[in-house]
């Protein structure tokens, strides 16, 4: 009996690893967010796989194009732009304001990915701190455009803007009127600045990148915001 118990003990662990992965199955079933292998759906809430699932959108024009068709959700996808380093694919516009604010202007056409990423954004970080802070909603965003062909300044890498991969939101209109701006609030000493300092922190890892009037003066009056791919998906946020 004594030689078996080892083969009875490692029985019983593998029993409870099995056990253990069905369980962990079945969960992330139920929580697609977190899941890595789930298809990426707008109407899912943000979990561990979230970013990953949106920075790999930027490669998957079609994949990103149908979870916009899934969700119902009206768009005019613009035509590609540019060559090269500088060729983007992905550009569209929403139509109505049911996932993301009214652009100013509206012509910026982001990328899918980064679209997407906006949806999401809008949804579980402007909206509820818009509405903890002024108690009201964000009806517009104004925006300093999304495709611009060129390097990161002072360096030979090219800028996510090179393919429309980014963005940049400078000010927010709420229901009221109320216009909140980072040239203009980010320092005072008001709600203001915490509504917009609240932004900035709630963006940091839905993003690859964000970038705020902390990063440098080139970034005084915007947020940059853009879906970079970058190796074992980490993020910056300053």
């Amino acid at each position: 009996m004594a030689s078996l118990r080892p083969y009875l003990i490692w029985f019983g662990i593998a029993v409870l690893l099995t056990l253990a992965a069905i369980r962990g199955m079945a969960w992330l079933r139920a929580h697609p967010e977190h899941n890595p292998g789930a298809r990426f759906e707008l109407a899912h809430r943000q979990g561990w796989a979230t970013h990953g699932k949106l920075a790999a959108l930027v490669e998957d024009d079609a994949g990103c194009f149908a979870a916009f068709d899934r969700a119902g959700a009206g768009y005019l996808r613009r035509p590609p732009m540019g060559e090269g380093a500088c060729l983007a694919t992905q550009r569209m516009l929403l139509t109505g304001n049911r996932f993301v604010p009214t652009m100013r202007p509206a012509n910026a056409a982001p990328g899918c990915a980064v679209t997407a990423a906006m949806v999401l954004w809008t949804r579980d970080v402007v909206q509820p701190l818009a509405r903890k802070y002024f108690g009201q909603r964000v009806v517009g965003i104004e925006n300093l455009g999304a495709y611009n062909c060129r390097r990161i300044a002072g360096r030979p890498a090219q800028s996510e803007h090179s393919t429309a991969n980014a963005i940049d939101i400078s000010a927010f209109t709420l229901a009221d009127g109320t216009r909140i701006s980072l040239i203009d609030d980010w320092d005072d000493d008001d709600v203001r600045r915490e509504f917009l300092h609240a932004v900035r922190d709630g963006s940091c890892g839905l993003f690859s990148t964000v970038l705020s009037p902390d990063y440098n003066e080139a970034h005084a009056n915007h947020f940059h915001l853009d879906m970079a791919a970058r190796t074992a998906g980490w993020t910056i946020c300053r």
